[in-house]
């Protein structure tokens, strides 16, 4: 059974039938998961150990950012446990990939799901010039550095990451203040969810409205970036469509 979101969507696509038991909640959520449809199909957990226990599973899918407790607890109760740790690049997906494959013993179904995932992969792969500036903001006015997922998807859709102007690697704050001195050609900002939080203020501060010349490109579809899975495929997709878009702003 899988007790994190980027395993259950590993698992749902390598898994044999009736191999997979359950799958965390959040699997089951069409804002955070990419196959959440498929997940609907399984048990949801709440990644507790008690819980995991009773169903009494073979194995255990985490990620290095599971509670630390709940996975010792599990292998001090004899139950395998295998730890995945997030996507930081597009090459660490078939990582991934390969890992869980060799899990469930899956790994001739991992190579070809690797081999086809590369394949698209190339062919979204084409050089644009010029290079739009592009600002991804979150909410607490956090963005993705050069070092991450998501970084890696916009890179391969033709932009640049004004993180790395700033020397952000993994990522951080940026303050609503430097973003809009950056000035970037373009503005994607992450999903801004039901109800009220003053975290979120600043994705809709008039000073991003007054920046002339900057494109407010609307939310991004958090499931497809959220995860090191071939459903980043989709998030490469929509960039690319906003960076062909933008020929026609010029």
């Amino acid at each position: 059974m899988s007790i994190n979101l980027c395993t259950d969507q590993l698992a749902l696509l390598l898994a044999d039938e009736g191999q997979l038991i359950s799958v965390s909640k959040l699997a089951h959520d069409p804002q955070s998961s990419a196959l959440f449809e498929a997940a609907r199909a399984l048990p949801g957990n709440g990644s507790r150990a008690e819980e995991v226990y009773l169903l009494e599973p073979d194995l255990v899918l985490a990620g290095t950012f599971t509670d630390a407790s709940t996975v010792q607890m599990l292998r001090s109760l004899g139950i395998r446990v295998e730890i995945f740790a997030p996507a930081r690049s597009l090459a660490e997906i078939a990582e991934r990939m390969r890992q869980m494959g060799a899990a469930l013993g899956r790994e001739t179904r991992a190579e070809a799901q690797v081999a086809a995932f590369e394949a698209e992969l190339a062919a979204l792969t084409v050089a644009m010039r010029p290079r739009p500036r592009a600002a991804l903001y979150y909410v607490n006015s956090y963005t993705a550095g050069d070092r991450s997922l998501a970084s890696d998807i916009l890179k391969i859709a033709g932009f640049d990451n004004v993180a790395s102007e700033l020397g952000l690697d993994w990522g951080g704050v940026l303050p609503l203040e430097t973003l809009v001195m950056l000035a970037p050609d373009v503005i994607i900002q992450g999903r801004d969810y039901p109800g009220q939080a003053r975290a979120e203020d600043t994705l809709h501060h008039p000073a991003l409205a007054s920046l002339r010349g900057t494109l407010q490109a609307g939310e991004l579809t958090d499931r497809d970036w959220i995860c090191g899975t071939p459903q980043v495929l989709s998030a490469i997709r929509d960039m690319r469509d906003l960076r062909l878009s933008m020929e026609d702003l010029q």
